[in-house]
């Protein structure tokens, strides 16, 4: 059985220093690869996203798991941040604005009257600097950092950003990701948008993959996937993954598929705890999620429909 690991920290730090805006933006795209073992990972410093991982199989056989495309240029046309870090806040802000100490932000919405993933041109459409390239060895690891500005998409003050990528043993990814707000008090809410598929990204869809969830309580959307605010149990719901349980098993109950944040067990603690467990019986592959953050979404790419990586549709 191959097996993987992927760990997410997570950290939000107020500072008081600034740092030139035009350095973090005056990069070039390139693309970057870290190689330990049987596991390889290929990276752009374009939303400093996953581009592939590659590992072997039951057999041996080495296959790249993550869902994308063969040139930064389809990245870039997607509508779906492959692979991506997400920001400034992932996901939706509701009638594209908030109060804050306040004072009322009005943000750009690109999801109907809301804003989601940090608006048109959030932290996956912006090209980040690469502070650290470390690509084989003992640990290897990338850094990409990025200067978000005070007005960027709407959002108050300036903020540093910066994801790291490691691997280490036993085929274990972790991604790190803190953001220092530099002058003023902002939302952040960071996530990497990576979309797996552990029999290889053209090997057809998910439903048959087993996914255990950690979590016995939900956080219920309304018809416009914001957030009604309840915390619900998964008990007799279609949500329920506290057994290990086939992707596709109630999927048809949800007609837009799976979509939801789960608010974790333990999530009172700030230690690394196990979110999920994902096994596909075909390849063998088991992928074991650990964060250290409250919840976890979960989402089966409902509307994806494109041509990705040598021309298989995702």
């Amino acid at each position: 059985m191959a097996r993987f690991a992927a760990l997410f920290w997570f950290s939000i730090l107020v500072v008081l220093q600034y740092a030139s805006i035009e350095s973090a933006m005056a990069e070039e795209i390139g693309m970057y690869e870290l190689k330990k073992g049987n596991l390889s990972m290929k990276l752009t410093n374009y939303g400093a996203r996953i581009v592939s991982l590659v590992l072997p199989d039951k057999n041996g056989k080495r296959g790249d798991v993550a869902l994308g495309f063969d040139t930064i240029q389809g990245f870039m046309n997607a509508s779906s941040p492959f692979g991506a870090t997400v920001g400034r806040v992932a996901n939706r802000i509701s009638k594209a604005q908030f109060t804050l100490n306040g004072t009322v932000y009005k943000l750009p919405a690109n999801s109907g009257n809301n804003t989601i993933h940090g608006g048109p041109i959030g932290f996956s459409k912006v090209v980040w600097k690469v502070k650290k390239y470390s690509p084989d060895g003992a640990i290897p690891r990338i850094d990409f950092a990025y200067h978000s500005f005070d007005g960027e998409q709407g959002f108050p003050g300036d903020i540093l950003v910066r994801t790291s990528y490691t691997l280490l043993g036993d085929n274990q990814v972790c991604i790190t990701m803190k953001a220092e707000a530099l002058n003023k008090a902002t939302p952040v809410n960071l996530v990497n948008h990576a979309f797996w598929n552990l029999g290889g990204h053209n090997s057809g869809d998910i439903l048959s993959e087993k996914i255990q969830i950690f979590a016995s309580h939900y956080t219920p959307t309304d018809s416009k996937l914001i957030p009604t605010g309840e915390i619900v149990t998964v008990k007799e719901t279609p949500y329920d993954f506290l057994t290990a349980r086939a992707v596709g098993s109630r999927i048809n109950e949800l007609p837009k598929g799976y979509d939801i944040n789960y608010a974790l067990d333990g999530s009172g603690s700030s230690r690394l705890k196990k979110a999920a467990i994902v096994h596909d019986e075909k390849s063998g592959r088991v992928m074991e999620i650990l964060t250290d953050q409250p919840g976890v979404q979960f989402f089966t790419s409902n509307s994806l429909n494109v041509k990705g990586k040598r021309w298989f549709y995702v």
